[in-house]
Order: C-alpha cells, then structure tokens, then sequence
C-alpha cells in the first residue's frame, strides 16, 4: 500500500485509496453511456462503398479501447482523466467521412491523425499551435461540436425532420410535420426531461440513470405496442428495437481490431486526405488540450497557466488514444470531460483511472444487453451532453464584433452545414480578416495565417482537383 501511495502520489494529493475507488466507479458510470452512442452513431451511417460497422463489434471495441487507454492514462500521466471514444469526431466519421471513403479507410486516417499528434506533443509543437488559436475560438469549437450532436440528436430522435420543401427545409416532427407524431419521439421527450432534470440536479450518473428509465420504458412500449423498425412500419423505431433475445452476455467480437486501412490518399486524393486530417487533428487537439485544463481545475491540480505535472506524458498518451481508438474502429479515444464527476467525488490521482478502466473491459461482456437501447432514446443523452458543451460560450466576450462573428459562424455553420470541417474553417478564416480589419493583425499568429490558409484550400478543393485535373 505504501508503494501504491507513492507510485500514485495519494497522500501527497490530499486522497485515499478508498476515496479513489469510489471516484474511479463514478466516474465510469457518468460515462458509460458511450457504450451505447458510440455503436449507434458508428453503424448508422454506409460508407462509400454501402459497408457499414456492426453495432456489437464496435460496442466491444468501444469498451476496449477505452479500458486500456483510461488504465495506460492512469499509469502514465497519474492523473483521473478517463478515455473514450469522442462523441464529436465519430460524428465527423459518420456523417462527412464516410460519405467518401470506406470505413477501414476512415478508421486509417484517425490512426494517421493519433500518430501526428503524439509527433506534435513529444516535439512540445503541439503547445505552440494550441497558444496560436486564441481562446475564444478555442471555446467556439467545443460550443459548436455541441451543438453540431445536439441537432444530430433531435434529428435522429425525430424530434426534428426534413420538410422535403426549400422553405422551411425542417420542422417538428418526423416529416416536418409541425407536431410530434410518433411514440418514439415522445418517449425521447421524455427521456430528455428526465435526464435534464438528473443532470440538473447534480444526481450521480444522471446521463446513464436517464438511459437506462428510458430503455425501460421503450421495452415495455414495445411488448405492450410492437412498434417494430420504422423502415417496416410507420411510427416505428428508427435504428435499434429495444427488445433482447437470448442471453444478454456473451463473449466480445473483437474482429474490428485491427480493421482499418491507409489506402485513403488513392481513393480521394492527397489533397483531400490531408484535409480531412487535418480538421481531425485540430478537433482531436482543441478539444483535449480544454479537457483537460478543465479537468485539472476542478481537481486543484494546475497551475495558473493551465499546466499540470507530467503535462507532455500526458498529451503524448492522449494522441495515442486516437490511434488507438483508430485502430479498433471505435473512433479517436480521447480524455473525456465526465471524469469530473470522479474528480467531484474527491479522485485525485491515476489510481481511480485503473478502477474506471477495469469496469469498461468488463463492460465487453455486456455488449448484447447494450444493444436494446434504441435511438431514440440515446438521442437525449447526445442532447444533454451537447447543451453542456455549448455552455461554455459563457466564458466568451461577444461585445467586440469582430470576435462575436466569427465565434458564431464556427458555432452555427457546425451543425447548418453538417460539417465539424466547415464550421472551424470559416471561423478561423473569419477571425484573421476581421481582427487584421480593425487593426489588430499583430495579435493573430502567423501559425493561424498558415492554418486559415490551409482551410481556404480545403474549402476550394473541388476547384483545385479539377484545374489539376484529378
């Protein structure tokens, strides 16, 4: 015990072992919800070629990843920051990627981005690129990543549909119809409120007591009605039936390790490739570098700065998250925000990170009883867990014009356009030209020209492929 306190630095940080255990288990329920999205959001999108990821595979692998990165974290950076697959880059994966390359490849360029990453900590670039971006962009690309899965939330619950008409192009409703029209989008209200209320109220694992009265609810909603698929019966659920047949254990299906392919540059071009990874290295860095200045915060363990001990190891360990989460298709693992409901409990240290960890490994054995939760229904959680991101638009001063316009176009131009790419693109590019406009060109960084400039590109690509003839 004496050599775990020292090697974890308990004592020294004012906790005991028991004190981390029970973090590490907060922690690891404020988070399991992810065993559910992250499957639903990965296996309800075809790639280019109609291939699709199996919704059993990827809750195992989801699991996988984040035991062993959560445990490596841990040991490592000793620290109670949990991992898990992001819920804004697997989004990015399902509903931009993929529309272009298979999903092995997509999987290939996330592991590219990890490796880059890992570069750029060990190299200590990556502190210099994340001082460049000014912090208001920083807090508008987590704000409009929250609100980009908020939309995707509402829209999958049905809560919002397509009106098929150009004005107005959405309503409320599955079909825009004007009401809600269907059981599973009322029972999606109702899981929303619920889980609000949980989450408001500062109730322990309020997303995964939400998810679980929800889940219940619909499964007796089907017995009772026997809604079925939507696509075989109008009103119906729209992805997973929340019923269970067989056992709801089994031996995780792992055949996704290792599943993935570096052969995107052929099929859509260097050009292209490389700005796909670029914006999966920018939304993997910003996002994680915020974490975990939150994360260190809340636990009094930084400095002024921001900073925090064993800071490079622990940036270095968080890139090789994404390759990992790459190289099992679960998506870019990378340290996730709900770890302060652990730290809340009072963890201080990496040895609640080996509690949290040990409970997702197990969690690979649950995967057939995690499969009856239906859209639907972890639809609210994405709603609630995007509200929280947007919230940090509260600590931006939106009084100066030329930083209020180009806050919200990153923020607004995320989930208009369906595009995480898009939406920093033009914010970044928004920001160099209003604040050199009001003469301020000094404060913008040179790094922040060559990154705008590189989206300028991005977003003239198709032009530039056929000029070049590609």
């Amino acid at each position: 015990m004496n050599r775990l306190d020292r090697f974890f630095e308990i004592s020294e940080r004012g906790s005991t072992v028991g004190t981390e255990i029970r973090g590490g288990v907060v922690t690891f329920i404020a988070m399991a919800y992810i065993i559910v999205l992250n499957p639903i959001i990965l296996s309800s999108s075809e790639d280019v070629t109609g291939g699709s990821l199996e919704f059993d595979q990827v809750s195992a692998t989801t699991s996988l990843a984040a035991g062993v990165m959560t445990i490596l974290f841990g040991v490592i950076a000793r620290m109670p920051f949990a991992f898990a697959a992001g819920l804004g880059i697997n989004s990015f994966l399902a509903t931009t990627v993929v529309g272009e390359l298979t999903w092995p490849e997509a999987m290939g360029l996330v592991v590219i981005n990890g490796l880059i990453i890992v570069v750029l900590a060990a190299t200590g670039l990556r502190r210099l690129v994340f001082d460049a971006v000014p912090m208001e962009l920083k807090l508008a690309i987590t704000a409009g990543i929250g609100l980009f899965i908020l939309f995707i939330g509402v829209v999958d619950a049905g809560f919002i549909g397509s009106t098929g008409s150009p004005s107005p192009p959405v309503g409320l409703g599955f079909g825009g119809v004007g009401s809600i029209n269907t059981v599973p989008t009322v029972i999606f209200v109702v899981t929303l409120l619920v889980t609000g209320v949980l989450v408001a109220r500062r109730v322990r694992g309020g997303i995964l007591i939400g998810l679980v009265a929800g889940t219940l609810v619909a499964v007796a909603v089907e017995a009772i009605w026997e809604l079925g698929k939507a696509t075989e019966r109008p009103g119906g659920w729209s992805l997973s039936v929340p019923t269970l047949s067989g056992s709801p254990f089994a031996l995780p299906d792992l055949s996704l390790v290792g599943a993935f392919s570096l052969d995107s540059f052929g099929r859509i071009g260097v050009l292209a490739a490389l700005m796909l990874v670029f914006t999966l290295v920018f939304t993997n860095f910003f996002d994680a570098m915020g974490t975990f200045t939150g994360l260190s915060r809340a636990a009094g363990l930084a400095d002024e700065d921001g900073t925090f001990p064993r800071l490079r190891s622990a940036l270095i360990v968080e890139g090789a998250g994404a390759a990992v989460g790459g190289a099992t298709s679960a998506s870019s693992n990378t340290v996730f925000i709900e770890s302060g409901a652990g730290i809340e409990e009072g963890a201080r240290t990496g040895l609640a990170n080996l509690i949290t960890g040990a409970l997702f490994l197990a969690a690979m054995f649950i995967t057939p009883l995690a499969s009856i939760v239906p859209t639907e229904v972890a639809a609210a959680a994405l709603v609630v867990v995007g509200a929280m991101m947007v919230s940090h638009l509260r600590h931006i001063d939106l009084s100066e014009f030329s930083v209020a316009l180009p806050v919200v176009l990153t923020v607004a131009t995320m989930p208009f356009s369906y595009s995480i790419a898009n939406g920093i693109g033009v914010g970044f590019i928004a920001w160099v030209v209003l604040r050199s406009a009001v003469g301020k060109a000094r404060e913008v960084s040179p790094l922040l020209w060559v990154v705008a400039a590189g989206f300028l590109l991005y977003f003239a690509r198709d032009w530039i492929e056929h000029l070049a003839g590609v």
